[in-house]
């Protein structure tokens, strides 16, 4: 399996936030709506506690729905073609969440996330 190297922009990220710098594995999966592929915007993000082959990280675009089929898995690695966006956002913590079109970011904590 493939193993990402941390980006200093993702170091960066956490400490802009206050927050300890949390590395992403991108050969894990992460859940991801379908929408993101193509291009819709913004992109929200949020992130458990990684489990198994997954990193804990779901990515969507626009509103979120609760749908079953909502979410599909994906190798982190392939977020670089589908929203890059996204990546400098991958080193944030469980718990934590962003939203960005890539001009305007916000980001935060959600202890109400497991």
């Amino acid at each position: 399996m493939m193993r990402y190297k941390a980006s200093e922009l993702q170091k960066l990220v956490c400490q802009k936030f206050g927050t300890d710098f949390y590395g992403c594995d991108l050969g894990l999966k992460v859940g991801v709506s379908k929408n993101v592929r193509n291009g819709f915007l913004p992109i929200h993000g949020m992130r458990i506690e990684p489990h198994g082959d997954t990193c804990g990280w779901y990515i969507w675009a626009g509103d979120y729905s609760d749908d079953p089929d909502f979410f599909v898995p994906l190798h982190g690695l392939h977020l670089v073609e589908w929203a890059p966006v996204v990546l400098p956002y991958l080193g944030l913590p469980p718990k934590w969440r962003f939203l960005t079109d890539g001009k305007y970011e916000d980001v935060w904590m959600d202890s109400e996330l497991k």
